[in-house]
């Protein structure tokens, strides 16, 4: 068995909700763990799985069961369980109604003899840990509607693993969303109809349904749904990034048959498109679906009274594809690209203060919109605040976010007292926000206007243009010290910051990086920043110190993975 990192974990898990329809009707469940001596390991996977029945002819489709196991400690440095353990499937749930086999390319140490899988392993990470993949096919002589259950447990020297089951039936609805046919080059303002459609390609009706819109902050539905739930979701950024909306539609979905809405939705670019992102989806209804709906969620509210959203059959039922149970069919995706810009404008600071005292100063840029950048696909920074110290200074203390480097921007070992700073973004940039990183600077050397250079850049240093930023003229500013007049810094919006003797470290050798932190509620620089006392930063809507760990998280919102998981077919 092989082990895995938090992040790699969130991002295994993010896929599998996707593939289980975003948490709006698929399920997975966990093992409840008892209080022991030692860590208590919890198991997790699908409540349910669903099985194509065994064919006329050849073998039958087998179908993933993934199922994990949670070590609970959180210390990624010491949280590790060192010692040998074993897990053991008991398949007898499931004769006569399905088979099991291992995946043979993990290289576990796994085998199955009669009814009960055992697989041995050593060490678990903090966080999820994938089991080796145990591949489930539906059984010779198995019919339609047949269940059974798989029970996992566990036992190891010094912990304790807490029991888990989960169940197998055969055959069962499969929808299967259709891909609309959308213009995606589009104009701020330009509305589309969007006429979603699905069908029902599996061995029973569906009762009752759930669709699943996801979309970012560039594009929104011109109309709001009694029947819907929405919710807002920041991604990680701190700011609202995707509007979740969950739309129960009741009645029976018979197997063979076409439906589409009753009237076309409407999707428009609003004035802040640029690269957008629309996810679709249809689940059937079912206690996930509802508990989904319920739970609470940040900015969660109801559609429009009186305004329901419905669905109706379509008399001829295209051929389009065969039955597959397979719940990565269910979601479709599209992104939109808008013809808009934003414009970065870059901020600095004077500052003034006697040899061997420190100063604070507040750099950044801010997002004079009209467009809101994101890169939620790929979760890179969408831009770089380039930082050149001024002469006769050293920084002491500085955002988390950012790394000293050479003065030729290569890699520098000892951060304090770097000659250069870069501090990336997250992966969005609201239209009225920015970054806004705060510094110490210890100054060695009264220089008299001693000037370093504030730049808002790509990335990438070797590609250093701002794509959708066509105004460059204000991409760079400047951080002054000990001005010779009161004049303005060279910034747009550049404040001023009086002196702070003794504000930060005073041994450049020992300074600690500043931690970060995040205000999420700021949405601009200030423009009148005062000097700081330590190296905080105040990531105005872009979440830039906890974006890494909460883009997973996010798709709950897909957050960069929104390709749904897709069950490996047997051989």
């Amino acid at each position: 068995m092989r082990s895995t990192t938090p992040r790699a974990a969130l991002r295994r898990v993010a896929g599998a909700l996707a593939a289980a329809g975003l948490l709006a009707a698929g399920s997975l469940a966990l093992s409840a763990p008892a209080r022991a001596a030692g860590p208590v390991m919890g198991f997790g996977g699908p409540a349910e799985t669903a099985l194509h029945p065994y064919p006329a002819s050849g073998g039958p489709q087998r179908t993933s069961v993934a199922i994990t196991v949670d070590n609970p400690s959180r210390d990624e440095e010491y949280g590790r369980f060192e010692g040998e353990y074993t897990v053991t499937f008991d398949l007898g749930g499931i004769a006569g109604v399905a088979e099991a086999v291992f995946g043979t390319e993990d290289g576990a140490d796994c085998e199955i003899t009669g009814t009960t899988g055992v697989c041995h392993d050593t060490g678990l990470a903090p966080g999820t840990n994938p089991l080796p993949e145990l591949r489930v096919g539906a059984a010779a002589g198995s019919r339609d509607g047949d269940s059974g259950t798989i029970r996992v447990t566990g036992t190891a020297d010094g912990a304790a693993f807490a029991p888990f089951t989960t169940r197998i039936v055969i055959g069962g609805p499969d929808l299967v969303m259709e891909r609309a046919p959308l213009e995606q080059e589009l104009e701020p303002g330009r509305t589309q109809p969007f006429p979603l459609a699905f069908a029902n390609h599996g061995t029973r009706a569906a009762e009752g349904v759930v669709l699943t819109l996801m979309y970012t902050r560039g594009i929104e539905f011109t109309e709001r749904y009694e029947n819907c739930v929405y919710r807002e979701d920041d991604a990680g950024q701190g700011v609202p990034v995707w509007t979740t909306a969950l739309c129960s539609v009741e009645g029976s979905y018979e197997v063979g048959a076409v439906y589409e809405l009753a009237e076309p939705l409407m999707l428009r670019a609003t004035q802040r498109a640029y690269r957008d992102t629309l996810v679709y989806r249809i689940d059937e209804a079912g206690p996930g679906a509802r508990g989904a709906q319920r739970a609470p969620g940040a900015r969660s509210a109801p559609g429009t009274a009186g305004n329901v959203l419905t669905l109706k059959a379509v008399p001829a039922v295209p051929a389009v594809r065969s039955s597959d149970l397979d719940p990565a069919d269910n979601q479709q995706e599209a992104d939109f690209s808008t013809a808009n810009t934003a414009d970065f404008a870059a901020y600095g600071d004077t500052a003034s203060g006697l040899p061997g005292s420190t100063v604070g100063a507040d750099i950044g840029f801010r997002n004079e919109g009209p467009a809101w950048i994101g890169n939620l696909r790929s979760g890179d920074p969408v831009a770089t605040v380039d930082f050149t110290v001024p002469e006769g200074a050293s920084v002491s203390a500085w955002p988390g976010t950012c790394r000293g480097v050479t003065a030729d921007g290569q890699y520098r070992e000892q951060q304090a007292g770097a000659p250069r700073y870069v501090c990336d973004t997250s992966m969005a940039v609201r239209e009225d926000a920015g970054l806004a990183l705060h510094f110490d600077l210890k100054i060695a050397e009264a220089v008299t206007g001693a000037s370093g250079k504030v730049e808002v850049r790509g990335a990438r240093s070797r590609d250093p243009l701002l794509p959708f930023d066509p105004d460059r003229g204000n991409n760079t500013a400047a951080l002054v010290l000990n001005p010779d007049d009161a004049g303005d810094p060279g910034a747009a919006g550049g404040s001023t910051s009086g002196s702070s003797g003794g504000g930060g470290p005073t041994d450049d050798a020992s300074a600690p990086a500043a931690s970060a932190s995040a205000d999420a509620t700021a949405t601009a620089a200030p423009a009148g920043s005062r000097a700081g006392t330590g190296g905080r930063l105040a990531a105005t809507g872009t979440g830039a110190a906890t974006a890494a760990g909460a883009a997973a998280a996010a798709l709950l919102a897909g957050g960069v993975l929104y390709t749904a998981a897709r069950r490996r077919p047997g051989h």
